[in-house]
């Protein structure tokens, strides 16, 4: 069927159509007038001398040209009168001086130098800016202190000073009561001192407090305001914790972290009804949790870790429903024992939850799997038994398992292989058995696993390839057996590998060294700095930050010597010529095995910092030149078969006793004479814990000759027929 779309024009609607239009022309004409205000005559005099005496490297005042103030960059006017309501120059590399005319602009409500370079104090005549809302010079260089003459900012709302290191003294007495306005008193991550004024305590308007990250000090007093937000952490507050009474309805986050608080924790702290974030740690907090301090479901995070904290774990810390509850719960580094408490695992919306450093004992509970939504569980350094409950596979959105320091036993289930998003394992010091499941391949996010000092067996497969993000390995103090893999050093983001103490055999494979591109690149990484120690250093720090929204975001922080230790195995052969060539390697230990042959030049290892290759059938001559390896710290050469002379310009002469039980070695000394006498490894140091054993080891050799002698007497004599010949002979 076809259709036709016919028009009719009716004259009074096409009149309606003009009318409309032509009223739209008008508002878009005045709309455009509004947009095109020119600046103030006085104020862009004003604003163009700011401009002269700062310095703007990425021009970002560029456009500060003619007189639409629409084109002023971080600019807004006044509509009708053209006069600077505003300034917002956040972020954009401001440096240099504020100059005074600044100060003349009458109207100025708004000012924001945030995030930029500006070094000088909070120039004096920003309280001749009486018609100031709010002010922002956080994140800045200002230094000296707060000015007395911001008193006349009587219309402010807020003052934000945050982040200028240098800007301290003690806070102003008069901040609490100059603006009957303040709501938003943001102080942190400066060097104030002193105690908190009592005008602050009081000052009705005052919403949201933030001290955090300086040097104030003195008793905590209780606020008798209605705030939202109150952080003290970080600061060298005392006394015990105020119960916020005025605030019970409305305060959401509350921080008085790493300060001295002594005493309980009050249960007055659960009456804060709109409490979202609690965060008490690193106090001197004591005496156990109350049953009566349940905390409401509209708690997000609660801290406590890091205090004094005794008893057992509460077993119902706050309210739950289906839709909120908490979602960060940190009891770690605390005095708690007992069991855990199965309340705990009715926490649904838990998705990170660190009870670790106490003395919690019994099993891990099997129903942990019903907390679908945890991304973190940290029971380490404990002392809980039993093994792992296979039910743990029900929290399929884990990244990190640290079940590292307590008395778990059992095998590795298979099953884990569910938590493919795992990105740490670290099972560490138990008395776990068994071999490693082939199916953990199926875990192929993870980055750190540390299997040490366990009762794991059998041989590595080569599944473990799969793990192909891994960062750190750790397999040491067990009893895995068979040929070293030629697949150790296939993976490209590794840092640490330690297969020490186990009955690894074969050779070292001459494979390609020059995947790992932190065993191939010095700085990348490097640790800072410290006082070096024969042992490899790791430290990893796992943290949550939980958002207002309730979203969370994980993050983990791995320290560690970027080093390879293949020590106390039964490793023969030569050691391949690439494992010396690995530029960015800090620490090797290949001690204790049956390696022979002569070393490869050292000359590459240009950041190494401690080798040990003691106690092998090494022979030949000592590597070259080894003073220009700064960073060498560690030398262990002992109980080897090298022989030759070793001129002092090698340098090796800086490790008096690197080199005992080397019979044909001499090291020139500084007489030019030979030294072969005494030991260890570090600089400045003897062996003279080694000489401490000498008796001991004489005491133990006259021991074992005579239980042999007397053993071998009783032998004979259970023997008739040389007991016969025996006295036979003596007739």
């Amino acid at each position: 069927m076809d259709m036709k779309w016919v028009s009719v024009v009716c004259p009074w609607k096409t009149l309606k159509l003009l009318h409309a239009l032509l009223l739209f022309l008008l508002i878009l004409l005045r709309s455009d007038c509004c947009l095109c205000v020119d600046v103030d005559p006085e104020d862009k005099a004003s604003l163009l001398l700011f401009k002269s005496l700062v310095q703007d490297p990425d021009q970002s005042l560029s456009s500060w040209v003619g007189s639409n103030c629409t084109t002023w960059t971080g600019l807004s006017c006044d509509n009708r009168t053209g006069r600077v309501v505003s300034i917002s120059l956040t972020n954009v590399n401001l440096s240099g001086r504020i100059h005074p005319n600044l100060c003349t602009l009458s109207f100025l409500e708004y000012l924001n130098l945030s995030h930029n370079f500006f070094k000088c104090p909070i120039p004096l005549c920003f309280g001749n800016l009486t018609s100031l809302k709010a002010i922002d010079l956080s994140q800045n260089r200002f230094y000296g202190v707060v000015p007395d003459t911001l008193m006349g900012l009587t219309n402010l709302k807020e003052l934000v000073l945050t982040g200028n290191q240098d800007l301290g003294g003690p806070i102003p007495w008069w901040l609490g009561n100059f603006s009957t306005n303040l709501e938003k008193l943001h102080l942190s991550l400066n060097s104030f001192r002193g105690e908190i004024p009592e005008s602050l305590l009081s000052l009705r308007s005052l919403k949201y407090l933030d001290l955090g990250n300086n040097y104030l000090s003195g008793n905590l007093h209780d606020f008798h305001q209605s705030l939202v937000v109150l952080n003290l952490g970080s600061n060298r507050f005392s006394g015990t914790l105020p119960c916020l009474s005025a605030s019970t309805q409305s305060i959401n986050i509350l921080n008085i972290a790493n300060n001295g608080i002594q005493g309980g924790i009050p249960t007055c702290i659960a009456s804060l009804q709109a409490l979202t974030h609690l965060n008490l740690s690193f106090n001197h907090l004591s005496y156990g949790i109350s049953p009566r301090l349940v905390f409401s479901e509209k708690l997000l995070v609660l801290d406590l870790s890091n205090n004094d904290l005794s008893g057992p774990l509460p077993r119902k810390i706050a309210e739950t429903t289906e839709k909120s509850g908490l979602v960060l719960l940190d009891l770690s580094h605390n005095h708690f024992f007992g069991e855990i408490p199965l309340r705990i695992m009715e926490l649904k919306s838990l998705q990170a939850l660190f009870l670790s450093h106490n003395l919690l004992t019994g099993e891990i509970p099997a129903r942990i799997g019903n907390l679908t939504y945890l991304q973190v569980i940290d029971l380490s350094h404990n002392l809980l038994s039993g093994s792992i409950p296979l039910n743990i596979v029900g929290c399929f959105q884990l990244l990190a398992l640290i079940l590292d320091n307590n008395n778990l036993s059992g095998e590795i289930h298979p099953e884990l292989d569910a938590l493919d998003s795992l990105k740490i394992l670290d099972i560490s010091n138990n008395k776990i058995s068994g071999e490693i499941p082939l199916t953990l391949a199926g875990c192929k996010s993870l980055e750190f696993v540390d299997f040490s000092s366990n009762n794991l067996s059998g041989m590595l497969n080569d599944a473990i390839t799969k793990w192909s993000n891994l960062r750190f390995l750790n397999l040491s103090q067990n009893r895995f057996n068979g040929n070293l893999p030629n697949w150790l050093f296939t993976f490209e983001a590794i840092q640490m590998v330690d297969f020490s103490g186990n009955k690894f055999s074969g050779f070292i494979a001459d494979g390609n060294f020059n995947i790992s591109l932190t065993f191939n690149q010095g700085d990348i990484g490097r640790m800072a700095r410290k006082p070096f120690v024969a042992t490899p250093n790791v430290n990893i720090k796992v943290s949550m930050v939980i958002s207002d929204s309730n979203e969370s975001s994980f993050n983990y922080y791995l320290s560690s010597t970027v080093g390879i230790d293949l020590s106390n195995n039964l490793l023969h052969g030569e050691i391949p010529d690439g494992l010396f060539g690995l530029e960015g390697l800090e620490y090797l230990n290949l001690s204790h095995n049956f390696l022979d042959g002569q070393v490869p030049g050292l000359e590459k290892m240009r950041s190494l910092e401690a080798l040990d290759l003691s106690h092998n059938s090494l022979s030949g001559q000592l590597p070259g030149n080894i003073s220009s390896l700064q960073d060498l710290t560690f030398l262990n050469l002992s109980y080897n078969c090298f022989s030759g002379f070793v001129p002092r310009k090698q340098g090796y002469w800086r490790f008096q006793g690197a080199f005992a039980g080397n019979p044909d070695l001499c090291v020139e000394n500084a007489s030019g004479s030979c030294d072969t006498a005494s030991l260890p490894a570090v600089p400045g140091k003897t062996f003279q814990d080694g000489m401490v054993e000498g008796p001991i080891s004489i005491w133990v050799f006259c021991l074992s000759f005579f239980v042999s002698f007397y053993f071998g007497v009783v032998v004979i004599f259970c023997s008739a027929r040389t007991r016969n010949y025996i006295l036979q002979t003596k007739v």
